[in-house]
C-alpha cells in the first residue's frame, strides 16, 4: 500500500526515546511509592480514596468537554491510588496556567501595538449573509481577530503549488520574513526554502524561523538551530522536549504560517517536509492544500507569529513596527478573517467555527480531515445538519499514518452514517488537508484537524473567507477529490457485532488522550 518508507535523515528520535523513558520511570517511581505507602497505612489508603472521590466531583463540576472528564473519572474510581497519582502528575493545569500568564503578557503588548481593525465590515457581511456575518462577529468579539476587506485569496489544491508560490514571494522580500511550522525536515523541499532564506538574510532582510520540537523531532537533530543561525536565520524551537514530566508538553504549536513584509501571507495544512509535496511517499499519495493572502488581512498572521515568537522568549519591544496594515486594492470584493486558537483559554475557536459552519449550512457542508475524533456535541451537530436535509460529507485518509488513530477515526463512522452523514476515504493515500466549505459561499482552510488534539490541546490557525473565487476553488477541490475516494457510507450503515461495538466504545473512551 505504500510506495516507500521515509528517507533516512538526521533526527532526534534517540532524544525522544530517552525523554520518554525518563518520564516513564518518574511516573512508575511515584506510583509505586504511593502504593507501598498505602500497604502500610490504612489511614493513607482511606485518604487516597477520599481524595479520588473529591477529584471526581471536581472534574464533574468543571466546564470542560465531557470526553476529557470520563477517562479520568473512571480511572480514579476504579484505581484510586493510581488514578490520584497520575491525575496529580498529568491531569492538572498548573504548568499551563504559568504558560498562560506568559502568553497573556505578550497578548497585552500585541493588543496595544495592533492597529485598529476596519470598522463596519461585520455589519456589511451580515447584510449579505447573516450566517457568515454572525460567525465573523463571534471571532472578532471573542478572539479579537478583525474581519478584513481589501485582501486577495489564492487557493492551492496541491501543496507543491503552494510551495512554489512561497518561493516566488520569498524572493521579493525586502523587510522581514516570518515562518512558523509544526514540522520541518532538512530535505529537498526545505533545502530550496533555506537557500532563499539564507540569500535574503545576506541581503539584510530580517528572517525568523520557529518550529515545534515534537513535530520536527523525527526529522531534524539538535544542531538545526545552529546551522540556521550560521546562515543568518534567527531560529527558535517551541516547547522543547525535556526529561521531566510536564503538563505543557501536551500543548504543541501546530500552526503553519509564512509572512513576507506584512503584505503577503501563507497558511494551510502542509508542513515543510518532503512527504507533504510528494517527494517521498511513506503513506501513498499525500493530499494537502494551502492558501495565499495578499493585503490587509495579513497583519493578523503577523500578529499570530509574533505571539508565539515572544512567548518562547520576549524579544520585541516595538511590535508595532511589524504590524502596519499594507494598503491594498483587492481584485475581489471578499471578506477575509485569519484567526488562531489557543489551548490556554476556554474559548475553543477551532471547534466553534466548524460547529457554526455545520449549524448554519442550508444545502451542503463538506469537510476534509486526517483524523476524525470528535466530541459528542460535534457528532450531534453534524448528524442534525444531515437530518435537516443538508448534504454533509467528510473525507478521511485511505492509507493511515497512525493505525491506532485510524481505528478510532473509523469508530465514529457508524454513528454519523446513521444520521445521514456521508463518509469518504481518500484511496490514493493520506489526506492531510484541513478545510471546510458551506453552501459554496464560505470556506475555512487552515491547520485544524477534527480531533481532540487540534480542537482542545494545540495552538492552531486558520482563515475564514467569504465571497471570493477561492471559495469556489475549495468546493471544486472537493468535487475533484470525491471521485478519488471510496464512499464507505453503506458499509458502516450495516449492523456491527457486539464485540466490534465494545472495542470501538473502548477506543473512543480514551480517544481524548491519544
Amino acid at each position: 500500500m505504500t510506495a516507500e518508507q521515509k528517507t533516512s535523515v538526521q533526527n532526534s528520535i534517540g532524544r525522544l526515546v530517552f525523554v520518554g523513558l525518563c518520564i516513564l520511570l518518574e511516573v512508575l517511581w511515584i506510583v509505586l511509592l504511593c502504593i507501598r505507602l498505602n500497604e502500610y497505612s490504612a489511614i493513607l489508603s482511606v485518604f487516597t480514596r477520599l481524595a479520588a472521590l473529591a477529584i471526581v466531583l471536581r472534574l464533574y463540576g468543571k466546564h470542560i468537554n465531557a470526553a476529557f472528564k470520563m477517562p479520568w473519572m473512571l480511572l480514579l474510581l476504579a484505581f484510586p491510588v493510581l488514578g490520584v497519582c497520575l491525575y496529580l502528575l498529568m491531569g492538572r493545569q498548573g504548568t499551563t496556567r504559568r504558560m498562560a500568564r506568559r502568553f497573556e503578557a505578550v497578548d497585552r503588548a500585541l493588543e496595544q501595538a495592533m492597529p485598529a481593525g476596519p470598522e463596519g465590515t461585520v455589519e456589511e457581511l451580515k447584510a449579505r449573509d447573516a450566517v457568515a456575518g454572525n460567525l465573523a462577529g463571534y471571532l472578532q468579539r471573542f478572539a479579537g481577530y478583525p474581519l478584513f476587506r481589501n485582501t486577495d485569496v489564492a487557493f492551492y489544491s496541491d501543496a507543491a503549488d503552494g510551495l512554489e508560490a512561497q518561493l516566488r514571494d520569498l524572493e521579493q522580500a525586502e523587510r522581514f520574513i516570518f515562518m512558523e511550522y509544526h514540522a520541518v525536515q532538512e530535505g529537498a523541499a526545505f533545502g530550496r526554502l533555506k537557500d532563499v532564506l539564507s540569500r535574503k538574510a545576506a541581503q539584510g532582510v530580517e528572517v525568523r524561523f520557529l518550529y515545534d520540537d515534537i513535530g520536527s523531532i523525527g526529522f531534524i537533530d539538535r544542531d538545526f538551530i545552529r546551522r540556521m543561525e550560521q546562515a543568518g536565520i534567527q531560529c527558535r524551537v517551541f516547547n522543547p522536549v525535556i526529561p521531566v514530566l510536564n503538563v505543557f508538553m501536551n500543548n504543541r504549536d501546530h500552526r503553519k504560517i509564512t509572512v513576507i513584509d506584512g503584505a503577503v501571507g501563507f497558511t494551510g495544512g502542509y508542513n515543510l517536509a518532503d512527504e507533504y509535496f510528494n517527494l517521498t511517499h511513506p503513506f501513498g499519495r499525500w493530499k494537502d492544500t494551502g492558501i495565499r493572502l495578499e493585503g490587509e488581512a495579513v497583519v493578523s498572521l503577523t500578529e499570530q507569529f509574533l505571539e508565539m515568537w515572544n512567548a518562547v522568549r520576549p524579544t520585541d519591544s516595538d511590535m508595532g513596527a511589524y504590524l502596519t496594515r499594507t494598503p491594498c486594492r483587492s481584485r475581489e470584493d471578499a471578506f477575509v478573517q485569519p484567526y488562531a486558537d489557543s489551548p490556554l483559554d476556554q474559548e475553543f475557536m477551532g471547534e466553534n467555527v466548524y460547529l457554526s459552519m455545520a449549524e448554519g449550512a442550508q444545502e451542503r457542508v463538506w469537510f476534509t480531515t486526517p483524523y476524525l475524533i470528535i466530541s459528542d456535541e460535534m457528532n450531534r451537530v453534524l448528524g442534525l445538519a444531515a437530518r435537516r436535509g443538508v448534504d454533509v460529507r467528510i473525507i478521511t485518509p485511505g492509507i493511515p499514518d497512525k493505525k491506532l488513530v485510524y481505528s478510532v477515526t473509523r469508530s465514529y463512522y457508524a454513528g454519523l452514517v446513521r444520521s445521514g452523514v456521508r463518509i469518504y476515504e481518500y484511496t490514493p493515500g493520506f489526506i492531510h488537508a484541513k478545510q471546510c466549505v458551506a453552501d459554496g459561499k464560505t470556506a475555512v482552510v487552515g491547520t485544524i484537524n477534527m480531533d481532540y488534539r487540534s480542537l482542545y490541546l494545540h495552538f492552531e490557525n486558520a482563515v475564514l473567507f467569504h465571497g471570493c473565487t477561492a471559495v469556489g476553488q475549495v468546493e471544486q477541490d472537493f468535487l475533484d477529490t470525491f471521485p478519488q475516494c471510496r464512499e464507505v457510507t453503506e458499509q458502516y450503515s450495516a449492523p456491527r457485532s457486539a464485540v466490534l461495538r465494545g472495542g470501538q466504545c473502548l477506543l473512543r473512551l480514551f480517544a481524548p488522550l491519544l
